[in-house]
């Protein structure tokens, strides 16, 4: 019994571990924003945080974008 409930629990931490894994690339969030109809799209190194500048509308934008594809200007 034991062992079947460590067993769980250690595939149990592999599942939690592959979100991260499959987290989107700088490729896949620049085809996104490029879909929202931003252009000159580049990423602003800025730690664990995915942070681009896009022009949209003529204006150079600030953008946020989360693991789950989620965009955020920024003011």
């Amino acid at each position: 019994m034991k062992t079947q409930k460590l067993a769980a629990l250690g595939i149990l931490a592999m599942f939690t571990a592959i979100p991260a894994a499959s987290a989107l690339t700088s490729d896949d969030i620049k085809a996104r924003l490029e879909a929202a109809g931003y252009s000159q799209i580049r990423e602003v190194p800025s730690g664990k945080i995915k942070t681009f500048k896009g022009t949209r509308a003529g204006k150079e934008r600030s953008i946020l974008v989360d693991s789950t594809g989620h965009i955020q200007e920024m003011q």
